[in-house]
């Protein structure tokens, strides 16, 4: 593969003109503020490949100390990350939806912790550098937040934004 060149993250539709894939798309480009379409085909390809290995995993023996090692590191990832519950197993992983991976994105937890008016304004403050988890800056909006994380979301301290008082802080923030 020559040099700059990189593979796909995501697969796209089959069908390219389906009227109701395509207003389904729409609305959850516009709920969560995505830049475009790629980015939920990214969602939509790593929520595959959760199912993909919950299936293998649920199909192999029960009594293999191996399988139960990976079946624990899957299973811990994902409830890390907080797409899955503390209670939930390997089957509940096949019923995720796509707004279950969307949802675990740096520009939704700043939008639902109320530091943003919008999801776009929330994506705007990350690209600008006005964000901080842990006291290190991300600028890259679908970063994934895991679940011990999502508290130390914050605006960082020498942005314009840390004042209460800034004109473009989200009401009550």
């Amino acid at each position: 593969m020559p040099l700059g060149t990189k593979t796909k993250q995501y697969e796209t539709p089959n069908h390219p003109f389906q009227g109701e894939r395509i207003s389904s798309e729409h609305s959850l480009v516009d709920r969560y503020g995505l830049k475009n379409k790629e980015e939920l085909w990214r969602a939509q390809s790593e929520l595959r490949s959760y199912r993909r290995e919950s299936r293998e995993l649920l199909a192999q023996p029960q009594d293999d100390a191996v399988v139960a090692r990976r079946r624990g590191e899957f299973l811990g990832r994902l409830k890390r990350v907080g797409i899955l519950g503390e209670e939930d197993g390997l089957g509940d992983v096949l019923g995720l939806e796509v707004e279950d991976v969307l949802e675990r994105r740096l520009q939704t937890v700043v939008y639902r912790k109320g530091l943003a008016n919008t999801p776009r304004q929330a994506r705007q403050f990350i690209v600008h550098g006005h964000v901080v988890v842990d006291d290190r800056r991300r600028r890259i909006p679908s970063y994934v937040v895991d679940v011990d994380e999502e508290e130390l979301v914050a605006f960082d301290e020498t942005s314009p934004l840390a004042d209460e008082l800034h004109p473009e802080r989200a009401e009550g923030q």
